[in-house]
């Protein structure tokens, strides 16, 4: 027995060290049906799901149907179930055409189900494509309904996906008076978690309220390490149709609470910025509505001068491009952040807003929360199901 307990020590100290070899296909954990299937077999199935939840070719709704799984309901996120819709829409139940199930928006007039929309279910499954940011609020939409299924004593299982931002943690960490849909939990910007491993955290840390403990698994990504280059296979909303708006996301939003575009309403959103009287470089656009992506954007029609990012290398948090337009709108005497209080529920605190509006530079704005991040990745690392 000591002999069997020292073996399994020694390989538990060298997994790090071993590699996803190259004929290791990463599987998400809603292609592993075995480890999943048998915890549905005759139970009644609501489903948190967009357009994300593939299954090699096929949405996770008619995997399901056709392994003859009770799926009752479909909860969608924002941008809804199809993920073709704009940016903070207001979204109504609906009916899905192909299969005749009953949708309930999750971003309409509620965010979170009533009970009786849960009465009827005995598991709650979440599979949507995340982006490892926080304000990025399909995992405000998990927490809800994390919460519900605690109150209503119903399982929760999570089907893993990779985070294409996983090797980043940055940015400040949340204050709790900033709380908002952008915002639930004390992480970072950037915190470096699959939704598999935040859902752990969540619970495990006590973010849900109640004292009685979640059913909650998760369904792991195989093969899959934070040194895996991930490529999403779709689209997870609108306005990140790539991966490299899905890189820059991060980096860019803040600009969201400002006077200044970024790309939203032309074919690369979250792959540019600028301005249409602060000249904030020499690439040329003008935004335009876009049905089903930026019906109204910012600086519609408008000629805006500033920089082309489809081709940049900038990776994680960056504030190097927001406080260098933060000093030109300065110097030309425009107003540059036009929603403070949004940009600080973006920001998870005032400190960032404060510290632009003091003249920091970008380093040393960023140097405030390096300790508070390292704290963090000691919180975390009871949650984290991947090698780092």
């Amino acid at each position: 027995m000591f002999k069997c307990r020292f073996v399994l020590f020694i390989f538990v100290l060298l997994l790090p060290l071993f590699k996803v070899g190259a004929s290791d296909t990463v599987e998400v954990g809603a292609a592993q049906l075995d480890k999943y299937l048998p915890m549905l077999k005759g139970k009644r199935v609501g489903l948190i799901v967009n357009q994300s939840a593939e299954v090699n070719g096929e949405h996770l709704v008619d995997v399901l149907m056709a392994h003859e799984i009770e799926v009752v309901r479909i909860f969608s996120p924002e941008h809804g179930f199809r993920g073709d819709q704009d940016a903070g829409a207001h979204i109504d139940n609906s009916v899905d055409v192909a299969t005749g199930l009953p949708i309930v928006s999750l971003y309409g007039t509620q965010k979170r189900p009533s009970q009786k929309a849960l009465e009827d279910l005995d598991v709650l499954v979440f599979d949507i494509q995340d982006v490892g940011v926080r304000f990025y609020t399909y995992i405000s939409t998990m927490h809800y309904m994390m919460q519900a299924a605690k109150e209503n004593r119903k399982a929760f299982i999570v089907l893993d996906r990779p985070n294409p931002n996983i090797r980043f943690v940055a940015g400040p960490i949340l204050e709790s008076e900033f709380t908002s849909f952008v915002g639930m939990h004390p992480i970072p910007i950037l915190h470096g978690m699959t939704v598999g491993e935040l859902a752990m955290m969540i619970e495990g840390e006590g973010w849900l309220p109640g004292k009685e403990r979640l059913d909650l698994k998760v369904i792991t990504v195989a093969n899959y390490t934070a040194s895996v280059d991930y490529i999403l296979p779709i689209a997870p909303s609108p306005n990140l149709p790539n991966q490299q708006a899905i890189y820059l996301y991060p980096s860019l939003c803040l600009f969201e609470a400002t006077a200044v575009s970024v790309g939203r309403g032309t074919d690369f959103p979250f792959q540019a910025f600028g301005h249409d009287q602060v000249k904030l470089g020499d690439y040329e656009f003008s935004p335009r509505s876009i049905i089903g992506a930026s019906r109204y954007p910012k600086l519609e029609g408008q000629q805006v001068w500033g920089k082309d990012l489809k081709h940049s290398s900038v990776r994680g948090f960056d504030l190097t491009w927001f406080v260098s337009a933060y000093a030109q709108f300065q110097r030309e005497n425009v107003r540059y952040i036009v929603h403070a209080d949004f940009l600080d529920k973006l920001a998870g605190t005032d400190i960032l807003r404060l510290a632009v509006e003091q003249g920091l530079k970008a380093h040393q704005i960023e140097a405030i929360w390096e300790s508070e991040l390292s704290s963090f990745k000691q919180k975390r690392a009871p949650y984290l199901l991947y090698d780092r």
